[in-house]
């Protein structure tokens, strides 16, 4: 194993060991495992977790430089932040614990930067693998929020309203000197809050940076049975609404905030009128649970809202 890595590959992880194992396992298999770190922030786990971990540590020795980190302060953002604070390598690459990349994953993320010198922050392909069977209303508008992504076949910057995703995202070690992820956004334990990925990428953009698309950067992304139902994912919109609310700092913010409401109420309004599937009627419903979502944290200021 190379003495100074190349890649600090960071995994952030709370109560979900069995998955986390057989994302540590598949490591072994990766193209150049041997020039990176790899550094398991966890997130005051609830579950076997360090077992797990310590287990497969001694698996793995030898073939994958495994690091264990502890983080009792709850939040994916402060562990993600955790994550980058121990990291030694110029590039760090974010892998969710229930993600298993490609065998060229790690290759293509060292491959890309060298490459694509002017790039910041890079991203590919997310595939997903369902517990159970795909539900007939999950469409193509609702795969985003599920994290499925498929931009092609072809290197790109990302759109303007894309960017790259946390099961799969990989970043210059200097361009996260002075940009942390948020740590009042983002999941905090069993909550679906959002939003921390768009603030980082929104600052780097602001900056002049550079966010690519690489599709050789693939891994397959597991979505459990539980996710799979309408109300999960009515769930998730919600809370959504609330992370793009909590955004909000400062008068000249608050604005922004409320005018983009009424431009979605009308929008939502308008597009429910051609709803036919019953797809089309569900992204109907969650993007009007995004809006309550927003409302209600405007409305309680200082306290959280939860689904109900």
């Amino acid at each position: 194993m190379k003495k100074n890595p190349d890649v600090s590959i960071i995994i952030c992880t709370y109560s979900r060991a069995d998955l986390l194992r057989r994302t540590l396992m598949s490591l072994e298999n990766l193209l150049d495992i041997h020039k990176a770190e790899v550094i398991i922030v966890d997130n005051n786990s609830l579950d076997h977790t360090v077992e797990v971990v310590l287990e497969c540590i001694g698996k793995l020795k030898g073939k994958v430089n495994v690091r264990y980190v502890f983080e009792p302060r709850q939040g994916l953002s402060v562990a993600r932040n955790t994550g980058i604070n121990e990291a030694v390598a110029p590039i760090i690459a974010f892998l969710d614990d229930d993600a298993l990349p490609f065998i060229r994953w790690l290759s293509t993320v060292t491959n890309a930067f060298l490459r694509y010198p002017e790039a910041a922050a890079i991203g590919g392909n997310i595939i997903p693998e369902f517990a159970t069977a795909r539900p007939d209303w999950l469409g193509k508008s609702l795969e985003l929020p599920y994290t499925i992504v498929d931009l092609g076949d072809r290197v790109r910057q990302y759109p303007r309203r894309l960017y790259p995703y946390g099961a799969n995202m990989a970043f210059r070690r200097a361009v996260l000197q002075d940009i942390l992820f948020p740590e009042d956004l983002g999941r905090k334990g069993l909550s679906l809050l959002s939003g921390e990925e768009a603030w980082v990428f929104r600052k780097l953009r602001k900056k002049g940076k550079r966010l690519y698309y690489i599709p050789g950067m693939t891994v397959r992304h597991h979505i459990a049975e539980d996710r799979l139902t309408k109300e999960w994912i009515k769930r998730r919109y919600y809370y959504q609404g609330v992370s793009v609310a909590k955004e909000g700092k400062g008068t000249l913010s608050m604005i922004r905030i409320v005018s983009k409401i009424g431009l979605k109420l009308i929008y939502i309004t308008i597009h429910s009128w051609f709803a036919q599937t019953p797809g089309q009627s569900l992204l109907h419903e969650c993007r009007k649970e995004s809006i309550r979502g927003s409302i209600e944290t405007l409305r309680l200021k200082d306290v959280e809202p939860t689904y109900e």
